[in-house]
């Protein structure tokens, strides 16, 4: 199973990918951030059609820039589930069309199981060990998943309303720092103080899940109030994004390594999109260094979601033998892996900080 061809729609990237073996030969990612951006967020309509229009031209350019043809392929993994449903119909469709016209073996991946192979992409010849704890951190996700490993999953941990991506998109909204607000909130950040304002944070009795409406809320109520008061200038908004950032990461962090620990793993992965953000990189390497846990995070560009990360996470499934049939269907919603009976206890250092929001 030398070529693996990925392709990634679950939601406003259209993405193909090239990898030899686990080595990424080519990964091509067509952003749909602009187009959203005039609404604030992802129109699942708009996001389709747009799939429909980038993903030829983006798998020429990705075989182009492997330098192979589609007849030198092996094997098809395609993200089916979970996202919007009508864009990864149109990357479902592409991969059952290419997988039926080549005769070549074709996979359905999880989206969250592809971002777990994210922190992979740079380890092709020192893999990472198992088991160990993933923090998924994006614009619709925030779990913590133990890997036994390979495509042995258990969720240990979730977010129980808004996932910490979502909660920057909201925050930068607010502030009318635009679409997506993860960006503009870290850059902005970089001026301001984290300690100018104190907002909650949620440590849910030091259990493995996550909270971050109640922070949003906070937010919202001191926004108003400074913008009452005139107060709401450049130094006033970088003020509140450091310290929202602030309380964001601060969870992340402690709760990631304090699981880890409940747990008795050695190793940890932060990945998805806010794992891009630059606090939470280096917060997280001091901790886990302070800690003495191994700890990996993709570059930039394999945190967003694209295509090689799933032609990775497809390219172990296919070495255990899966096949996907060609009624292959796409899900909104599932989850990765099963979630524990008992929620574990983690037990919580003693700190100033509110014990909810």
């Amino acid at each position: 199973m030398r070529w693996i061809l990925g392709i990634e729609t679950s939601c406003d990237e259209t993405s193909v990918a090239v990898l030899e073996g686990r080595v990424v030969r080519s990964s091509v990612v067509a952003s749909q951030a602009g187009l959203h951006a005039r609404w604030g967020g992802v129109v699942p309509e708009a996001a389709a059609r747009q799939h429909v229009e980038r993903l030829q031209p983006v798998l020429q350019q990705a075989l182009d820039e492997a330098e192979i043809s589609l007849k030198a392929v092996d094997a098809i993994a395609v993200t089916n589930r979970p996202g919007l449903v009508g864009a990864l119909v149109v990357g479902l469709a592409c991969a059952k069309g290419l997988a039926f016209a080549l005769r070549k073996p074709l996979v359905g991946v999880h989206h969250l199981e592809g971002h777990l192979y994210s922190a992979f992409l740079t380890t092709p010849d020192e893999p990472i060990p198992f088991p160990h704890l993933a923090l998924i951190v994006s614009g619709g996700h925030t779990e913590l998943v133990l890997a036994h490993d390979h495509a042995r999953y258990t969720l240990v941990g979730e977010t129980l309303d808004d996932a910490a991506g979502e909660a920057f998109d909201k925050v930068a909204r607010l502030l009318e720092l635009g679409y997506p607000g993860g960006p503009a909130i870290d850059r902005l950040a970089k001026q301001g103080d984290p300690k100018a304002f104190r907002f909650p944070r949620a440590w849910l009795d030091g259990t493995p899940n996550f909270s971050f409406s109640g922070l949003k809320t906070a937010v919202l109520r001191e926004v108003e109030s400074q913008r009452a008061q005139g107060a709401l200038g450049a130094q006033t908004v970088a003020d509140l994004c450091a310290s929202f950032q602030q309380a964001v990461v601060e969870v992340l962090v402690r709760k990631t390594v304090q699981t880890a620990q409940t747990l008795g793993v050695k190793t940890v992965t932060v990945v998805g999109g806010v794992a891009a953000n630059s606090v939470v990189q280096s917060q997280m390497q001091s901790a886990c260094q302070q800690a003495e846990l191994a700890l990996y995070i993709p570059p930039p560009q394999y945190c967003t979601d694209n295509a090689a990360m799933i032609a990775l996470a497809g390219y172990f499934r296919l070495l255990g033998g899966e096949r996907a049939d060609y009624d292959l269907d796409a899900y909104a919603s599932e989850r990765l892996g099963q979630a524990l009976a008992q929620p574990i206890g983690v037990a919580r250092k003693r700190s100033s900080a509110p014990k909810t929001n």
